[in-house]
């Protein structure tokens, strides 16, 4: 079966991909991704506030010494909140390259068009094949406009495609009012793909102690519909790479996102519960149900069921949801 599978202008094997997460951090473990059968890594993120922290520690370190030697140009304050910091990140990059045969996708995760976005050319200069962008932003202030919070992606992005040549991906959340409207802007703006989509963490609460509980929830299967709608209906309709992040549990929903005209499924949730080597596993099976269904090649079935050639997608989810209605009223 060929797998091989286009992404970000791309050569991939798989069209399986590990999705940005600590687990990233160990070389070793990305060597296992790489002989589980992943087709790219995207390593896990670089932080604006991160960055802004290291720059305003080293800051306070040039101001209070007044005899700098060479040696302390290397000292930076640890930052409690972050297991590696800017320069280690970089050369974690390197040696990722240069260790795997994969692509190497880096992550910057920021929320404003500021100077954070000069590290996207360091990450370009370290050997990373392409770089994603991860605007995760909760517009919370009430008096923001949604034109205000459009615009702080776009400014974004066009910063970031300023700064590098190597092709850009953006990790972006479902609520824009027009998300296909968006879609074309950030393609416009200088986005290469897109990821779809960001999972904000929400918060819940300890009516008992009174707390607010910001704990982790791994993805689950059924929150694929939403991604697996919006892939669908921008497949061949914007020109950009397509990448499903959420909910990718098995093989049954790589081959959905596949079939929606996804390029790539990837997957953080299945590897934390099931371990590294569960992606054998899922290309196994998606090389299984390609045999039964007759498919010798990915692109011989990605973006079959997309919504490409109905005139009026809005018409027909609206079809699929009065049937859906009409069903439920049955005995």
């Amino acid at each position: 079966m060929d797998l091989r599978t286009r992404y970000l202008g791309l050569d991939l094997r798989s069209p399986l991909v590990v999705s940005a997460c600590t687990l990233s951090e160990e070389i070793d473990n990305i060597l296992r991704m790489e002989d589980a059968g992943a087709g790219a890594v995207v390593l896990f993120s670089l932080f604006e506030e991160q960055i802004r922290l290291e720059e305003k520690n080293m800051e306070n370190v040039l101001a209070s010494t007044s005899n700098m030697f060479a040696e302390a140009s290397d000292y930076f304050p640890q930052l409690e909140d972050y297991h590696v910091g800017t320069s280690q990140y970089l050369e974690h990059l390197r040696m990722a390259k240069e260790r795997t045969s994969i692509p190497i996708i880096a992550s910057l995760n920021g929320t404003t068009p500021e100077g954070w976005i000069n590290y996207a050319r360091d990450l370009e200069q370290a050997g990373a094949d392409a770089l994603e962008v991860n605007i995760f932003y909760i517009p919370a202030d009430i008096r923001l406009s949604a034109t205000e919070v459009e615009n702080r992606y776009l400014d974004i992005i066009r910063a970031v495609r300023k700064t590098v040549k190597i092709p850009l991906s953006v990790k972006l959340n479902p609520y824009f009012s027009a998300m296909g409207n968006m879609a074309a802007r950030m393609e416009e703006a200088g986005a290469d793909g897109l990821v779809l989509f960001n999972r904000f963490y929400q918060p819940d609460f300890d009516i008992d102690r009174l707390h607010v509980l910001s704990d982790l929830q791994y993805s689950v299967a059924n929150e694929i519909r939403l991604p697996l709608l919006w892939i669908a209906i921008l497949y061949g309709r914007v020109p950009v790479s397509l990448a499903a992040t959420t909910g990718v549990q098995g093989a049954p929903e790589v081959i959905k996102y596949l079939l929606a005209g996804a390029d790539v499924a990837m997957t953080a949730s299945a590897l934390y519960k099931f371990g590294i080597s569960y992606l054998a596993k899922m290309q196994f099976e998606l090389e299984d149900w390609m045999q039964r269904m007759g498919f010798q090649s990915v692109d011989a079935f990605k973006g079959a069921m997309s919504q490409r050639n109905v005139s009026d997608p809005t018409a027909y989810e609206r079809a699929n949801y009065i049937r859906i209605l009409e069903k439920e009223k049955r005995p």
